[in-house]
């Protein structure tokens, strides 16, 4: 396939892209797997990097931006966020607290799709925030069940522990108080991809008065429930 469209500084950004959609890359691996100029690469890096269409990992390597989450969710081109909205719609309704759908993201997460509360004291996350996976309900699911390696390299920053992981997987859901940040707690369940992985996260948050230090005893079961449809939805639109 020819990857050259005649216009250098677009098949230059295409490829600088192209190269990130595997994953974390430092600016001396994109000149590596793109063949440009450094002085190129690190000028168009910016450049992207200045339109959220890049972004940077807790190392500073170059990774996807969060506008690429953001024109998806506007066009309905994400199969999961279309297939999200109505089941956190629902699932804020049930709890009465804001709704997020988080996805892994390089050595981050990123909420693709969210419900607010409607009234009153909230989490309100927009579409497109990137957060730590160091803390956080939903970084413990996510990385719950992620491959080994990945798990241990995240652990060694993390604010929770592999018993913490352990007890999400004997639980099948994550709960945090104050973790992530002061006031907040949260609810998080896994979302099962086709290929049995977890390829999301559906959560709940809000301030800590209303949902306590042990959120999950109250709505666990609701994240859950969610989560489990979101991932029967995912399972029928490939039959």
């Amino acid at each position: 396939m020819d990857n050259h469209s005649g216009v250098g500084v677009v098949d230059k950004t295409a490829a600088i892209l192209a190269v990130l959609e595997n994953g974390p890359a430092t600016l001396a691996e994109l000149v590596t797997s793109t063949h440009l100029a450094r002085p190129t690469v690190h000028r168009l890096a910016l450049a992207l990097e200045h339109h959220h269409l890049v972004g940077r990992d807790s190392t500073g390597a170059f990774v996807l931006g969060r506008r690429f989450a953001q024109l998806a969710a506007s066009v309905g081109e994400d199969r999961l966020v279309s297939a999200a909205l109505p089941v956190l719609t629902t699932l804020r309704d049930r709890t009465g607290e804001s709704s997020q759908l988080y996805r892994p993201h390089g050595e981050q997460r990123i909420c693709i799709a969210s419900v607010d509360r409607p009234v009153g004291l909230r989490d309100s996350i927009p579409v497109g925030t990137t957060m730590t996976m160091a803390a956080g309900s939903a970084a413990k699911v996510l990385l719950a069940w992620e491959e080994p390696e990945r798990m241990h390299a995240a652990l060694a920053r993390s604010r929770f522990t592999a018993s913490d992981l352990e007890q999400v997987r004997t639980r099948g859901f994550a709960e945090s108080a104050g973790e992530r940040e002061a006031g907040v707690s949260s609810v998080s369940a896994p979302v099962w991809g086709t290929a049995g992985t977890v390829i999301a996260a559906v959560s709940i948050s809000g301030p800590i008065e209303r949902l306590t230090t042990s959120p999950a005893s109250s709505h666990a079961s609701a994240v859950v429930d969610a989560a489990r449809q979101l991932s029967d939805v995912l399972r029928r639109s490939e039959n």
